[in-house]
Order: C-alpha cells, then sequence, then structure tokens
C-alpha cells in the first residue's frame, strides 16, 4: 500500500511550491483580512455621500440592512460549500465543482478581471488623496500617479511576505479606521441636527420617490469583501469552521455597521437635508461635517486614516488577486510559473508579481489620459477609480450569481438535496436577487460611470467582464477538447496532486494525469461534463 502523501510532497510536487502554507490564519486574522477589503472609511467618505446623491432619497440604512439579509442568504449556501472545498480559487473552483469545469474556467477569468479591476481601481482615489494632502499640509505639488505608483510597489512588496503578518499589517488599519467613525458616529447621536433621533430612515417609506434600484449598485460594493473568506481556505486552521465563521461574521458587523453609520449622517445634517447637502458636497459631506462636530485636528486625522485605509483595501485585493492567480496557474488555466509559492514565505508570488505588472501597465496608461478633459483635476477618481470599481462590482455579482447555482446543482448532484434543502433554497433566493441587481447594474451602468446614455462607455466598460467571460470560457473548451487530464483537474486545487501522488504510487510508473475526484471512478468526471 502506498504510504500517505504528506503536505511536504504535496507542496514540492515536481519541485515546486504546489500549495499555499497551511495553518498561517485563524479567525481574527482571516476576519480582518476579508473586513480590510470593505474599506469602512472610504465607503462612509465616498460612497455613502454618492448613493444619497443619486437615489435622492433618505433610506440608506434600511438599503444596507436588505442587503444584508440577502448576503447572508448567499452565505448560507456558500459557507456550506466552503466546507466541501478548499481552493484558494473559491469562486470559480465552486462554479467548477457545481456546474463544471468549463464553467469554472469562465468563472476564473471573470473572478481574475473583477478582483484586478477592483483593486487597480483603488490607486486611482488613493494618489488623488495623497497628492491633495501633501499640497494641503506640506505645500508640496506632486501628479496623482507618483503616490500611486509608490503605492503600487510598497503592496507588492507587502504581499511577499507571510499572509499572517499582511493580517497584522490590515488588522492595525481596519481597528483604526473603525474608530474613527464610531467616533464620528457617536458624536452624531449626541448632538443630532434640529431633527433629533429621528428613525425616519429606517422607514419603508424612506425608499420612495427616489431612485432605489441605482443606490442597490452603489451599497452592494461596500460589502464586497466578505467572500473573499474561502480564498484563504488553504492557509487557516480549521478551515471547515473557521471560513465559514467569518463570512457570517463580516456578512453581519458590514450590514450593522454601514446602517449605523449612514443613519448617523442623516443624524448629522437631518434626514430632511441629507440629499441636498450630499449633493451639494459630494466626498467632502463626511469630513465637513466632522469639523463642525469634532474639531480640525480631528478631521486632519480622519484625512490620514482615510488614506491608509485605502492602503489596507489595495493590500487585501492585491492578496485575493494574487491567490486566484496562483490556483488559476496550478490548474493549468495560467502558464504553471504562477502556481508556485515564495520558498521563503509561502505567498503565492507569481501571481503577486502579475498584479504588480498590471497595476503599474494600468495607473501608467490613466497617468497618460489624466488630463482627459483637459484640466480636470479629479480624473483619477472619477475615471481610474469609478470606472474600475463598477467594472469589478458588477463581475462580482455575477460570480455570486454563478455562485449560488453551483451550490444547488453541487449539492442535488451529490444526492445531498434532501439534507441541505433550507441552504438550497436560500441560495436560490439570493442569485435571483443577486441577478436582478446585476441586471439593474448593466441598465443604469451610465449613471454609476457619470456617463451619458449613449456614450460608448456604456458599453465597453461591462464588456470587460463580457470578454473575460469569454475568453476564459473559450480556454476552457481547448482544454476540453485538447488536454482533458488538465480541464478535469480545473476547481480540484491540491486534491489533484494528491490523486496523482497516489496513482503514480499504485502503478509505479511516475506522475500522472490526475482525472479523477475523491472517491469517484476514473470516468466520473466525464460523466459530469
Amino acid at each position: 500500500m502506498p504510504s500517505q502523501t504528506s503536505e511536504t510532497e504535496i507542496r514540492t510536487y515536481k519541485g515546486q511550491d504546489r500549495a499555499l502554507r497551511a495553518d498561517r490564519l485563524g479567525t481574527p486574522g482571516l476576519l480582518l483580512s476579508v473586513l480590510a477589503a470593505s474599506a469602512p472609511l472610504m465607503v462612509v467618505a465616498g460612497v455613502m455621500p454618492t448613493a444619497f446623491a443619486a437615489m435622492g432619497v433618505v433610506g440608506q440604512p434600511l438599503l444596507f440592512l436588505i442587503l444584508g439579509a440577502v448576503l447572508a442568504l448567499f452565505s448560507v449556501g456558500y459557507a456550506e460549500m466552503s466546507r466541501h472545498v478548499h481552493n484558494a480559487g473559491a469562486f470559480y473552483a465552486y462554479i467548477a465543482r457545481g456546474l463544471g469545469p468549463t464553467a469554472g474556467a469562465a468563472a476564473s477569468y471573470v473572478a481574475l478581471a473583477a478582483y484586478s479591476a477592483l483593486q487597480v481601481g483603488i490607486y486611482g482615489m488613493f494618489g488623488f488623496e495623497v497628492s491633495g494632502l501633501l499640497d494641503t499640509y506640506l505645500h508640496v505639488s506632486i501628479d496623482w500617479w507618483v503616490p500611486a505608483l509608490l503605492a503600487v510597489a510598497l503592496v507588492g512588496a507587502l504581499a511577499w511576505l507571510k499572509i499572517d503578518l499582511n493580517a497584522k499589517v490590515l488588522g492595525v488599519l481596519l481597528v483604526l479606521e473603525v474608530v474613527m467613525v464610531v467616533a464620528f458616529d457617536g458624536a452624531a447621536v449626541a448632538k443630532p441636527a434640529a431633527d433629533g433621533l429621528s428613525l425616519h430612515a429606517f422607514s419603508p417609506h424612506s425608499l420612495s420617490g427616489g431612485s432605489v434600484g441605482i443606490a442597490l449598485c452603489f451599497c452592494i460594493a461596500a460589502f464586497t469583501g466578505f467572500e473573499q473568506a474561502p480564498v484563504y481556505a488553504e492557509e487557516t486552521s480549521r478551515p471547515n469552521v473557521v471560513v465559514k465563521r467569518v463570512m457570517f461574521l463580516a456578512v453581519g458587523f458590514v450590514a450593522l455597521f454601514f446602517a449605523f453609520s449612514s443613519w448617523a449622517l442623516t443624524l448629522a445634517t437631518g434626514p430632511r437635508d441629507i440629499v441636498d447637502s450630499a449633493q451639494k458636497q459630494g466626498p467632502g459631506l463626511l469630513f465637513a461635517l466632522a469639523d463642525k462636530n469634532l474639531g480640525s485636528t480631528f478631521t486632519d486625522v480622519l484625512h490620514v486614516l482615510f488614506v491608509t485605509g485605502m492602503f489596507a483595501a489595495l493590500l487585501s485585493f492585491h492578496n485575493v488577486v494574487a491567490r486566484y492567480v496562483f490556483a488559476m496557474g496550478r490548474e493549468g488555466l495560467l502558464p504553471a510559473g504562477f502556481g508556485r509559492t515564495s520558498s521563503a514565505s509561502g505567498a503565492p508570488a507569481g501571481g503577486s508579481l502579475l498584479q504588480t505588472v498590471i497595476s503599474v501597465v494600468v495607473v501608467a496608461a490613466f497617468a497618460l489620459t489624466d488630463h482627459w478633459p483637459a484640466g480636470d483635476p479629479t480624473a483619477p477618481v472619477m475615471h481610474l477609480f469609478t470606472w474600475m470599481g463598477n467594472v469589478g462590482a458588477l463581475g462580482v455579482i455575477l460570480l455570486m450569481a454563478a455562485a449560488s447555482l453551483a451550490v444547488i446543482v453541487f449539492f442535488v448532484r451529490r444526492g445531498a438535496a434532501g439534507t441541505q434543502l433550507w441552504r438550497l433554497l436560500a441560495a436560490g433566493a439570493a442569485g435571483i436577487a443577486l441577478l436582478g441587481i446585476a441586471a439593474y447594474t448593466v441598465k443604469q451602468f451610465h449613471v454609476l460611470v457619470g456617463a451619458g446614455p449613449d456614450d460608448a462607455l456604456n458599453w465597453v466598460l461591462p464588456g470587460i467582464i463580457v470578454l473575460a467571460l469569454v475568453a476564459g470560457l473559450g480556454y476552457g473548451l481547448v482544454l476540453r477538447a485538447r488536454r482533458p487530464e488538465v480541464h478535469a483537474r480545473i476547481g480540484l486545487g491540491n486534491e489533484a496532486f494528491q490523486l496523482e501522488r497516489t496513482a503514480a504510487a499504485e502503478r509505479g510508473t511516475g506522475v500522472v494525469p490526475g482525472s479523477r475526484r475523491p472517491g469517484e471512478r476514473e470516468s466520473g468526471r466525464a460523466a459530469e461534463l
């Protein structure tokens, strides 16, 4: 009988590190890593005023609670899936295991495009804010792309370190953000505007008379991050427990924290004046209110933490993209060189390097056009940040909808529909809601990116996600026809290499392609197609 395959043997398969280091993250570290992507201060200062201004109604706090309920339903099936599949490819691995490897290949390219867009877009806001702070406090004038490119280099360097060290950096920055927002919220509750402690923002009537659909599109982007927990499953202790726990903690925290903070904004201005104030002051609303209620020193610190919070989000998204690239390289969806980790830290070195290169290229491209329209100083925010952020959010919403369907198919095929019925119903309800939000996002894309109804941006930007989908689907079909053994491994992660080692030991013929799932016959995968 062959000896059991050790973790070291799997990691050094074919002389390469092919697995992420296990037991690096517990519940606190993983929770801080995924919450950092939500960038609480960036949402409170940027997303919330924009949503109030665009929707024209007061009920944003209620919307955060509604979206929290929808995403909690999504998490029911998604979290259960995480107990059965441990793969840094998360979304695409789940979709591959439920809907087949070709669908998984398509999802992998969509995930890569979506998360990369979300990460790179933040560099626009980051560079704009840092250059503004330097001009205000040090009277140093530099272009936005200079601090943006410096941040690219620093993020790339930190991403090569151990993930537990990254989690500590993210944790410190996140806690500082949350403390400052809580201080603002407390001041707003203690000293509300003339309307007093009004709960009108939580009333269903507060959603009437405006564009709720547009607000949903803005607000759901604020939740982005909680779904990243399974990406770190291979690096957690007790992934069956920790990943599921972190997802529900993250959804609950984000929903309640943002609902309370958006309510605090309505109290600080008064419910009757919040829309008008948001339309006039935009992202400056939070800082103006903080200066009025808590003083200029607090506001100065808030500006600095706004920047550090964005840096935390940049590092968090970079880590996620790097792990997707690693998983895709390991499974043949990208060149094999990307499926390696650093021998020193266990970080996905190839994936991190690729995302750094992509960031440099995109930031440089926008820097060359940052005066279009001529003389527009907000170009890095209105173009790089807004365009890429909405492209990424659309991709993630579609991935969540597809993952909901994959969860249902996965358990039905395993004959577990009866025992998992309530989870499947929750996944179905969440999937329908997410598809509706995705459809409305596409319909109102011109509003989200600030373009005219007939502007080419309305199809060019969503076309990035469509192009990624087509490319992934096409490549998946090519693998199915020409390299079926690679096609069969999509979504299996380390399990594929365990099978290969076991099969090779049994047959004594060297490494053979792993075309079976655990517990399946040789032809079982083909039957799923």
